[in-house]
């Protein structure tokens, strides 16, 4: 019992992370958002507390190696080609750091996985405005 209640709450930090970077690209009409972030975060904190508390470095080592792929290719879908222009590139950016965010909630490293997710939603939100004016 004190195991599910020890991975319930690493889960739960990592989807509110991930939700809060979610809410803001929902925000901006992107095409990964509120549902996309969260179940990213979630998941890869889920595949690294399937090793316990004493995961060995090998395992774990590989896990990761697969996770980074594996979200990378998510986040590829989310990039898109219009004409000569090329858009969705923050948002695959910020998908595939909701996966280390989950990832570092699940190593017990709650300071990156909270410095990740503010650093994330400063970049979408206050760098917006300075990415339209050089747009145009």
């Amino acid at each position: 019992m004190q195991e599910l209640w020890y991975n319930l709450q690493h889960v739960v930090v990592a989807y509110v992370l991930t939700l809060l970077v979610g809410w803001e690209s929902e925000r901006e009409d992107r095409t990964a958002g509120i549902r996309t972030f969260p179940i990213v975060g979630m998941a890869s904190c889920g595949f690294l507390l399937l090793f316990g508390a004493q995961p060995h470095s090998d395992d774990q080592s590989r896990l990761l190696q697969g996770l980074i792929t594996g979200i990378g290719f998510i986040g590829g879908g989310a990039i898109l080609r219009e004409g000569a222009t090329v858009r969705g590139t923050a948002t695959a950016a910020s998908v595939w750091n909701a996966g280390v965010i989950g990832a570092a909630v699940a190593m017990n490293h709650y300071g990156t996985a909270v410095a990740l997710a503010v650093l994330n939603l400063i970049t979408l939100r206050a760098l917006l405005p300075l990415k339209r004016r050089l747009d145009q």
